[in-house]
């Protein structure tokens, strides 16, 4: 998909993606070499947005897999269409049981899911697998299986295998570690808060209409706030909601009164929003 690393920084920002130059290299890399890229990092840095931005570069189908508590192997991989395969058994009662469960446990009846929906056919795909640190033990073993091989069983139908690999994108708030058997397969990528430089031009990007001098002031104060000792410190997100915020304010400064009113866009906790008006000194910002 892309050429360079500088091919990768121009194209992501096409997309409104502002990548550093650890971004960019390590997006290379994974594209070239061919190999998963695994993404940790806190909530809000933009993760997600990466595959979402090398999809829409790559012109791909985005796959998501999205990791939560219930999600096992059927959900991943694929399903059968049991109300379908009971009408279908119904209408040919005078059936021999060989002849319909051919039929049954055919293409037809299949529900594939991400896994299996991100090897097949010949088309570009964007395999994302969310919040990988949230998969339990046997999934995490499945993807182990899949990302090795880049293929699926269907003991009723065979064995696929992908024609055209997907670039593969697993992203990890780190709430638990992985295996290094999964972590080995990866190419590893940590994406922490940006630059002061980097997160104005962020803002700058998304928020197009926001004075440059608020702005400014914007992301030194989420910097402050970011060195407080915060149940959840502000992510790149919240800076970007909260300069959305101060323009639909009209807001042309950050003075106390502005600050102490719109906290809770950029703080999620009673207590962190209390210590940082207690806390935070605008004037040694």
């Amino acid at each position: 998909m892309f050429t360079s690393v500088d091919d990768v920084s121009a194209r992501l920002a096409g997309t409104g993606y502002l990548a550093s130059p650890a971004v960019a290299t390590t997006v290379f890399l994974a594209d070239r070499l061919g190999k998963p890229l695994l993404v940790e990092g806190p909530a809000g840095v933009g993760k997600t947005e990466l595959a979402k931005a090398v999809a829409q570069v790559a012109g791909a189908r985005l796959v998501r897999l999205q990791r939560y508590e219930g999600v096992d192997e059927s959900r991943a991989l694929y399903e059968w269409n049991h109300a379908k395969q009971l009408l279908r058994i119904s209408a040919g009662r005078d059936e021999a049981w060989d002849e319909t469960r051919t039929d049954i446990f055919s293409e037809e009846f299949l529900l594939p899911r991400p896994l299996l929906t991100a090897i097949r056919g010949d088309d570009p795909k964007v395999l994302l697998i969310d919040e990988t640190d949230k998969a339990d033990v046997e999934v995490e073993g499945l993807l182990l299986e899949v990302l090795s091989d880049f293929q699926v069983t269907v003991p009723e139908l065979g064995t696929v295998t992908a024609t055209r690999r997907p670039f593969v994108v697993l992203t990890s708030n780190a709430t638990r570690e992985l295996s290094e058997a999964l972590r080995r397969r990866c190419l590893f990528l940590h994406i922490g808060f940006p630059d002061a430089e980097l997160e104005r031009r962020i803002v700058r990007l998304k928020v197009p209409g926001l004075d440059a001098a608020l702005a400014e002031s914007v992301v030194r104060v989420v910097g402050a706030l970011r060195a407080m000792d915060l149940r959840k410190v502000p992510s790149v997100a919240e800076t970007v909601d909260w300069a959305r915020t101060l323009l639909a304010l009209g807001a042309g400064t950050l003075d106390e009164t502005v600050v102490r009113d719109s906290l809770g866009v950029v703080l999620k906790h009673q207590d962190d929003i209390q210590k940082a008006a207690a806390k935070l000194d605008l004037d040694a910002v």
